[in-house]
């Protein structure tokens, strides 16, 4: 990969990855790149709402053995930039994570994308269907409808962003709602915590990111767009998932006219931090198979 931009910043990850912002239609873009000295492929990872490149850190490491990896964070999530001029509707947030792909020169790409960050996925391959070698989809979002007019409308409010950031605390919180996506609720760490608390706690832009992406996104692709996606697929879901339920997964692997779903036992919603090493090797066998 060769990284054209000059305005790159922060941090240097065991000596392997290196995070850098980049302006990218009109949005700092945050990234991590995870190198590897053969690979002729990419994995370009996407995380999903409320999340950022930190739900990948256990997985990447398994599909780094074999793979270059590329980890965004969507705006406006993460270190990603969190302006209110941004169009956060999914289109345009996939037309972004292309225009990276542009820019960093990127080639032979695999996506794999969680939840948010699937629907974001399938949105890319609708754009550009022939850039995309193929796409993992771990409980990607599906079938979900444009946000209410009385929502939408009452996000003008001033203060609105202030009451979706009290609305989240009052749902118990970082380690409340990652008690409702994993199946084992003892594997939270203070790790996990701290990681997925960390974007939130700086300021309040990210709430007012949020209250834009309410307003803006349009709702998920519908059936008849999916049934013409000939991107090799695969799905993996949690047989407990109770945010996107099997049933999205096996109605989207019925649509998709070229995909796989496999079904992990025991487990819910959070795939990257439930069962890593299960997930790459399912992975590592969708990549190396001919389709």
């Amino acid at each position: 990969m060769k990284i054209t931009e000059t305005r790159t910043q922060q941090l240097l990850v065991n000596k392997k990855t290196i995070g850098q912002s980049i302006m990218v239609n009109g949005i700092d873009v945050y990234f991590e790149h995870y190198p590897h000295p053969s690979a002729t492929k990419t994995i370009l990872c996407i995380h999903g709402f409320l999340s950022s490149t930190f739900s990948f850190r256990s997985l990447i490491p398994l599909l780094n053995k074999d793979y270059q990896i590329l980890s965004v964070d969507l705006p406006p999530f993460g270190k990603s930039g969190k302006t209110m001029d941004y169009c956060y509707s999914y289109k345009n947030l996939a037309a972004t994570i292309i225009e990276l792909v542009d820019k960093l020169q990127l080639r032979s790409v695999i996506l794999a994308g969680h939840s948010l960050g699937g629907q974001i996925c399938l949105n890319m391959i609708h754009q550009q269907p022939k850039k995309f070698e193929k796409a993992i989809l771990l409980a990607s979002s599906g079938y979900l409808r444009k946000a209410k007019q009385i929502a939408i409308a009452c996000s003008y409010l001033p203060f609105f962003h202030l009451l979706i950031k009290r609305k989240l605390a009052r749902s118990g919180g970082v380690e409340g709602n990652l008690a409702q996506v994993v199946y084992d609720p003892s594997q939270i760490t203070e790790e996990m915590v701290h990681g997925y608390l960390q974007p939130f706690i700086e300021n309040d832009e990210i709430f007012r990111g949020l209250t834009k992406l309410l307003r803006d996104r349009e709702g998920d692709l519908p059936s008849e767009v999916l049934q013409n996606i000939r991107v090799p697929c695969l799905l993996i879901w949690g047989d407990s998932d109770k945010i996107v339920p099997l049933s999205v997964g096996k109605r989207l692997h019925n649509d998709l006219p070229n995909s796989e779903l496999v079904i992990m036992k025991r487990t819910s919603h959070l795939i990257p931090e439930e069962k890593p090493k299960e997930t790459a090797s399912y992975i590592k066998r969708f990549i190396d198979t001919d389709f």
